[in-house]
């Protein structure tokens, strides 16, 4: 069986460590490939043919923002079928429907802790019919 991959694309140094700690501490057969912001991530996915397991994509992000970001790997062809979830600090309700209409598969605001973002992956990786909105709370 190939390893299981994802694509995290967010400018916070620090919340692409949170998510790596977390994604070992969900499930450690998972490689993840980052990208430091929306511009870094279209250019690797134009000069690779990889396709990961799973897309998680920040919403704020200098250069490209993550709503653009979104549209543009929504489009790109060997992506059909990958989840593609917003990963963000924004609850807000604009940024939730707005990036559901765009065709996000799943909306993942950041918890403060890292046993509730692996309990958060984990239920991606491993459940069906999560609801679209994903928190702490549900």
């Amino acid at each position: 069986m190939s390893q299981r991959s994802c694509f995290l694309i967010d400018d916070d140094e620090d919340d692409r460590e949170i998510f790596a700690m977390a994604l070992k501490k969900a499930n450690a057969d998972f490689v993840c490939s980052m990208a430091k912001n929306g511009r870094d991530a279209l250019d690797i996915v134009a000069n690779s043919d990889f396709v990961p397991n799973y897309i998680f994509v920040d919403l704020n992000m200098p250069l490209v923002s993550g709503r653009d970001c979104l549209s543009a790997l929504k489009r790109v062809k060997r992506f059909e079928g990958v989840p593609i979830i917003v990963y963000t600090t924004s609850s807000h309700s604009t940024d939730i429907n707005d990036t559901k209409k765009l065709g996000a598969d799943h909306y993942l605001v950041k918890p403060t802790s890292i046993v509730v973002l692996s309990q958060l992956l984990n239920d991606v990786f491993t459940k069906k019919d999560l609801p679209f909105l994903l928190t702490e709370v549900n």
